[in-house]
């Protein structure tokens, strides 16, 4: 027996910290996915389908993941799953038909693009008859990113915004406040200097938020890139040529890449890299996450064409090692540029060489389990338009960030957009006791569709918590269940919010069942013949009461009973019974509990037995046993 107590009291305590553990998963999910680390992001959404955790979204980002991955196989059979779903987003139907396609499943593929059009879809069918292998469609089938208003931008050039601890990094030609400007010859702009804000502030920016130090000079100078300490920043610059000129004799200017270092609130010690060349330009530069790479393009000989994207390794001892173009899965005959890496890892990158919707388009990589890259993806409306788009950065929560551009209703030249992708859906709350307020840990949390499918299941924290992401656009129904209480539900609804909207906020309340079954597992407690003193078996049993109201049900009032066999004179047996009804008062006050709390204690005698053995009764002393008790009666549980 105590083999098996222990065996499920083990199983429960592990289900509950399985349980505690999904919600980080989800959400460690989630960002991995925002992140284009696809590889990783798979692994933990297989982990919460095999918990049942929010099953249903996660088969459908197993499914985004290694359409990606251009994995169409493993694809299909997660967008056949999610496509029987209830109330699927339609766009799966469409990815699911160009999975299908991708392994040759040509009648399938037709139908359920004849389904996606059915239900309201629009696509463009002649690209999607061409594409075979052109999986991108999965992520712009739905917007992925939104715009929101910047400060930033001025009637100038403005591009290459980064943040780094609070503040953000441009470049901008703008020379508000100074009185002589230097103008650049190509298009009558200021030259370009490297600006620095504070994030979110309202506060005008103009000469005097230039970057303290060395870094800005007499030529065009940024964007920028900081090491995780914040000592060292590399940065783009015009080289001069021997004349001191900034173009070369063909009046094309060339750029390199130098660094400074942080010295006493000022960047300074500015000095070019090794890399640089006066035979072509170095430029772009990006650091990895943890600052052992240096990416950048450059037009140097034996890439691609145009310009490329590359890398050098930054060895420990400062030095750095020799240029490697990232291959022709990035790079084409065309231009490549602007190159940031998240905190992934991840590559993203502006050309002009792969399918995109204008000029310049900001491109994501996809990696593999090597993390080698795979494949590139378009971002897509509204990051990317039929202008020149680049300098795309990503803020290390995977969900905000900037990219710039010269495209039409812009401030300047060119202006710097910030974006965010859409929050994902949650539903969080506390489960509370009805009476005293107190969060009720452990309780059973389970999530249902508008058609009462239970679509997911956790356990509340310690402190009564639980959260879960839920989809846009639907119905549910959340309840919450716990041992001695009431289930508690609410009905909510994820339809018509505006797409900034987080979360939705479902607390639960649960009554405590209110009869005696409440003390159920409270037994009654039995006394010596003509003795009241407290037995050890039934102080076990008053320590739970004791428990009980000091802790679980502090408004709980009660009342005692206590009662006698037979034998004896009716008036012995009163006085024993209420001395047996003393000594259980007496010892529940001991342990800290208010008088109050305990309505009446009294004695009954013999008058209540619970059994046939009454005077003259042939009894054994087992039965007599019986109706030496004392019992605990609920006057008042709320």
């Amino acid at each position: 027996m105590k083999l098996k107590t222990y065996i499920s009291v083990s199983l429960f305590i592990l289900t509950t910290i399985t349980s505690f553990a999904q919600p980080g998963k989800q959400k460690r999910a989630d960002t991995l996915f925002n992140k284009f680390s696809f590889v990783k992001a798979v692994e933990v959404y297989k982990d919460l389908i095999k918990n049942n955790y929010n099953k249903d979204y996660a088969v459908r980002r197993v499914g985004d993941c290694y359409a990606y991955l251009r994995n169409p196989a493993a694809a299909a059979k997660y967008y056949k799953r999610a496509v029987h779903q209830d109330n699927v987003p339609i766009e799966y139907y469409y990815s699911y038909a160009q999975s299908l396609r991708g392994i040759k499943k040509y009648k399938e593929s037709r139908e359920w693009m004849r389904r996606f059009k059915d239900s309201g879809g629009v696509t463009n069918t002649g690209r999607f008859e061409k594409d075979l292998d052109f999986m991108s469609h999965v992520f712009s089938a739905k917007k992925q990113y939104f715009l929101k208003r910047t400060r930033i931008n001025s009637k100038f050039s403005d591009f290459g915004a980064v943040e780094h601890n609070g503040k953000v990094y441009f470049a901008s030609s703008r020379d508000e406040g100074v009185s002589v400007k230097r103008l650049y010859g190509w298009n009558e702009q200021p030259f370009l200097d490297v600006y620095v804000a504070e994030k979110g502030s309202k506060k005008r920016i103009t000469h005097a938020s230039k970057l303290k130090g060395d870094i800005n000079s007499i030529y065009h100078d940024g964007p920028v890139t900081i090491t995780n300490d914040g000592k060292t920043m590399y940065f783009s610059r015009n080289a001069a040529n021997k004349f001191g000129k900034e173009n070369d004799k063909k009046g094309i200017s060339s750029i390199n890449i130098y660094k400074a270092t942080f010295i006493d609130s000022i960047w300074t010690n500015v000095e070019a890299l090794p890399l640089n060349s006066k035979n072509y330009s170095t430029q772009h530069p990006a650091l990895n996450r943890d600052n052992t790479k240096l990416y950048f393009s450059s037009d140097m000989p034996g890439g691609e064409g145009g310009s490329d994207i590359y890398y050098v390794d930054i060895n420990p001892d400062g030095s750095y090692g020799d240029p490697v173009n990232l291959g022709n899965i990035v790079n084409t005959s065309s231009s490549e540029g602007t190159p940031f890496i998240n905190n992934e890892g991840i590559l993203f990158f502006s050309s002009d060489g792969h399918l995109g919707l204008g000029l310049l388009d900001i491109f994501g990589t996809v990696a593999d389990e090597n993390n080698s890259i795979t494949d590139v993806v378009n971002l897509g409306v509204p990051v990317n338009s039929e202008r020149d788009d680049f300098c795309f950065t990503m803020n290390a929560d995977g969900v905000t960030g900037y990219f710039s551009s010269n495209r039409r209703g812009g401030r300047g030249d060119d202006d710097i957009y910030e974006f965010y992708r859409k929050p994902l859906l949650r539903v969080r709350g506390q489960v509370v006791d009805a009476i005293n307020t107190k969060p009720i840990p452990n309780s059973i949390i389970n999530l249902y569709d508008d058609k009462e499918n239970k679509i997911a299941y956790l356990v509340t924290d310690e402190e009564g918590f639980y959260e879960i992401n839920i989809d846009r656009n639907q119905d549910y129904k959340i309840v919450a269940s716990q041992d001695k209480y009431i289930d508690d539900y609410r009905k909510f609804t994820s339809k018509n919010l505006s797409s900034i909207e987080s979360e939705i906020v479902a607390n639960l309340i649960l009554n405590p069942v209110q009869k005696v079954d409440v003390l159920a597992e409270l037994n009654t407690i039995y006394f010596d013949y003509n003795k009241h003193n407290i037995r050890k078996d039934a102080a076990l049993e008053l320590d739970k009461i004791v428990n009980l109201m000091a802790n679980i049900y502090p408004e709980m009032v009660i009342r005692i009973e206590s009662h006698t066999d037979s034998r004896g004179t009716l008036s012995y047996n009163d006085k024993l019974s209420i001395d047996r009804a003393n000594a259980t008062y007496e010892y529940i006050i001991s342990k800290g509990i208010d008088p109050s709390r305990i309505t009446e204690h009294k004695g009954y005698g013999e008058r209540r037995l619970t059994n046939g053995c009454q005077d003259g009764a042939n009894c054994e002393d087992e039965d007599h046993q019986l109706n030496r008790r004392t019992q605990f009666i609920i006057v008042q549980i709320e």
